[in-house]
């Protein structure tokens, strides 16, 4: 359903105000009026594709713009012709909407014709942050706008008041859902000291009925990884994990791309599933001891995208979520979150720009002062 509300969404931001009336000193009639900025390239990813394709392209298409979509190359057809096919049959005039595919081969030299050619005017991306950091730097090297939504190393902050089934549902949830392969997944679940006992033996118990196994057979939750080298990845972490001290109190297994959701416990800083993004059913529970603490070891990372926190108090709540170092924050409830309308994204490296809504019109038109001279502003005399 998501898909179809991003359209809906992006069809409906016509309707908002495009421009403001503003005041004038001289009698003008002055406007800042918004203006599509012509082709805007889109490079998509393959982990929700419908959700984050859709995403990329409809409100700069909504806002007047043009197309250009190159679909990751593991996700061609998902991610990218069907929609094309879609918008043909939906009565688009050729040229307004176009698809671009290329093996993995072709991925750079594509890239940055997308990026540096003439008539593109703005890039939209999503993506891993290695390569989002190379498509803004060559954006920002021909000035033109970016909208780079990628990584993140999200925690989950468990206060010693959090209502306990909730909270570890959406630990569950958030840690494991599509093999933890979404960028806003929980990477660290944070645990206030009190409770960690409880918290861990309740989590684990959760992880642990969650099926692992081909998904055409409903009962099983868990699928595969989306390749080879993802699966080399999460393993890298894991065995890097255990090797400096880390116990797998669930999970561990590895069978071909499957990976057995896994929750690891003595997790420290100098492991590579701290610090790096992990993108898969792996995640560590730490304990703190004030709220602190929890701020310090949340935004102890380069990334800086999402994050729930669970208590019973509000106030305490908005007062951590002030203090974190991320574009989003949700209070009980998980950093898996996301709507057509929102402003979607993150800071530090975890991106530039925000997709969803007004945001995605603002970043893919221009704002242009238009003016009436119906004062008659006067020129000096000697003029």
């Amino acid at each position: 359903h998501y898909v179809a509300e991003v359209f809906r969404s992006a069809a409906a931001a016509c309707y908002h105000n495009l421009g403001e009336i503003l005041p004038s000193e001289y009698g003008k009639f002055s406007t800042a009026v918004r203006y599509p900025m012509g082709v805007i390239s889109v490079i998509s990813p393959w982990n929700f594709q419908g959700i984050l394709t859709s995403r990329g392209f409809a409100f700069a298409l909504a806002a007047g713009n043009t197309i250009v979509l190159k679909p990751s190359e593991d996700t061609p057809y998902s991610g990218g012709l069907y929609f094309a096919e879609i918008l043909h049959e939906a009565g688009f005039p050729p040229g307004v909407f176009n698809v671009i595919t290329c093996s993995r081969e072709n991925v750079g030299a594509m890239g940055d014709e997308m990026i540096e050619h003439p008539h593109v005017k703005g890039i939209s991306f999503t993506g891993s942050t290695p390569v989002g950091r190379s498509i803004a730097a060559k954006a920002g090297a021909h000035l033109k706008k970016a909208c780079v939504e990628l990584g993140g190393k999200d925690s989950l902050i468990i206060l010693e008041d959090a209502e306990m089934e909730r909270a570890t549902q959406a630990a569950n949830f958030g840690s494991f859902m599509h093999q933890g392969q979404i960028c806003m997944s929980v990477e660290k679940v944070l645990v206030h000291q009190s409770i960690y006992a409880e918290f861990l033996a309740r989590f684990a118990e959760r992880a642990a009925r969650l099926k692992v196994g081909d998904t055409a057979d409903k009962s099983n939750v868990i699928g595969p990884l989306i390749n080879d080298r993802q699966v080399a990845r999460v393993k890298a972490q894991l065995d890097d994990a255990i090797a400096k001290g880390a116990r797998v109190i669930v999970g561990g297994g590895i069978n071909g791309r499957f990976v057995e959701p896994t929750i690891l416990a003595d997790v420290t800083p100098d492991m590579l599933v701290y610090r790096d993004e992990t993108f898969g059913p792996v995640v560590p529970v730490i304990p703190f001891a004030t709220d602190e603490e929890a701020i310090a070891i949340n935004n102890d990372t380069e990334y800086g995208l999402s994050a729930g926190v669970f208590t019973a108090n509000e106030a305490r709540a908005l007062d951590i979520a002030r203090r974190l170092e991320t574009g989003m924050c949700h209070v009980n409830c998980s950093s898996v979150n996301d709507e057509p309308h929102v402003p979607f994204g993150g800071s530090k490296a975890s991106g530039l720009g925000r997709h969803g809504g007004r945001w995605s019109i603002e970043t893919f038109t221009e704002t242009r002062w238009i003016t009436l001279d119906r004062g008659g502003r006067p020129y000096p005399p000697v003029f």
